[in-house]
């Protein structure tokens, strides 16, 4: 199952497909009791998404067997034990995805020319993903953060390594020699290598990014690179080798702490701009704003979801059960935001006040 959607993937996710591309999600759940039904449940909508796919005059017969095959592909890949707060299955014809999302989503199927992504984006955007970059003369590891954890990441080419028939760090390690070995032509130009990676990945998918080693290591990155200016800093060795516990460990307080002061700030920007009367409070006015590309800062509530239907002039309150429902109105509005260049910031619960769970400080 994939977790990192880095923007060439969502480009890639958003491309025309030929009818029918099938989206499918489903709720899901982290632990027992709740996770019981998690797996009837979820060969239930796949189910229905077949029963779409037949009932759709539309679609060949041809292409029908092909997009249910890969619906079968899909179900086959999903592995519930790791499961999150939602799942998003994509298929078409030739071609399938499944999608773990850290953030809840409504049980929907879609049948159309292009996947149903808005969810996907949301949880993305809820994560505040970062990259962890784990240095050491003789490897360079990237590791993909999230809400709750890092995982190792392949691209760009890494993790990058140094022939050992060359370099013994181990024993450069036992005779205490680690300053000196930063010092070496070869390693530093190693490193340069990783720091110029590093930046490519920075302008394909650009996030904050954690810098981890020993501290000769990381003066020395200083030194060459330049993806360290807007790094932070944590001088802890042997993570280019360890285990994503063992680098979460490192970074995690880091983390917390970042997203405390983050927090901070938006509760700030947004009293500033209700003074300047350039605020946005409530699911309705956000969204109208949003629909404008008016919204330069939104937040949100981290468990906050509303239903709504939209009457033409305006949202308001409806039952999911609904023909008209909208039922992840707040995942379209994340959406759209992140659309129109606003930043995103997801909040935890009662920090808005009476904004009622989504807040946007405006443009104009």
């Amino acid at each position: 199952m994939e977790h990192a959607l880095s923007p060439a993937t969502l480009s890639e996710l958003r491309r025309p497909r030929p009818y029918p591309a099938v989206s499918v999600l489903t709720p899901t759940h982290r632990r027992e009791p709740e996770n019981t039904q998690d797996r009837v449940r979820l060969r239930n909508v796949v189910a229905a998404a077949k029963k779409q796919l037949e009932a759709d005059p539309s679609v060949t017969r041809e292409r029908r067997a092909d997009v249910a095959e890969q619906l079968d592909r899909a179900l086959a890949e999903v592995d519930l034990a790791h499961a999150e707060d939602g799942l998003a299955i994509f298929a078409a014809p030739g071609e399938h995805q499944v999608w773990s999302l850290a953030r809840p989503v409504p049980e929907r199927v879609v049948l159309s020319d292009t996947f149903l992504t808005r969810n996907l984006v949301s949880a993305h955007a809820a994560e505040r993903p970062f990259w962890v970059l784990s240095i050491s003369a003789d490897r360079v590891t990237l590791w993909s953060g999230g809400a709750d954890r890092v995982t190792e990441d392949h691209s760009g080419g890494f993790p990058l390594t140094r022939d050992r028939l060359n370099f013994d760090a181990e024993r450069q390690e036992q005779i205490g020699d680690i300053p000196s070995t930063f010092r070496d032509e070869d390693t530093r130009h190693f490193l340069r290598d990783a720091d110029t990676a590093m930046s490519r990945l920075l302008r394909e998918d650009p996030r904050p990014l954690y810098i981890t080693g020993e501290q000769a290591a990381l003066s020395a990155l200083d030194e060459i690179g330049t993806v360290t200016r807007d790094a932070v800093h944590v001088p802890h060795g042997g993570l280019s080798h360890g285990t994503p516990d063992a680098v979460w460990q490192a970074v995690g307080p880091l983390i917390a702490a970042e997203a405390r002061k983050s927090v901070d700030t938006v509760s700030q920007e947004l009293v500033s701009a209700l003074g300047r009367k350039q605020f946005a409070a409530g699911v309705d006015e956000v969204w109208q704003s949003a629909r404008e590309g008016r919204v330069r800062l939104l937040a949100v509530e981290e468990n906050y979801r509303v239903t709504v239907r939209d009457d033409g002039a305006h949202l308001i309150p409806a039952e999911s059960s609904d023909l008209d429902a909208r039922d992840d109105i707040v995942d379209e509005i994340v959406e759209q935001c992140l659309e129109t260049g606003a930043e995103v910031r997801f909040v935890p619960d009662g920090t808005l006040g009476d904004a009622d769970g989504i807040a946007g400080v405006l443009r104009y």
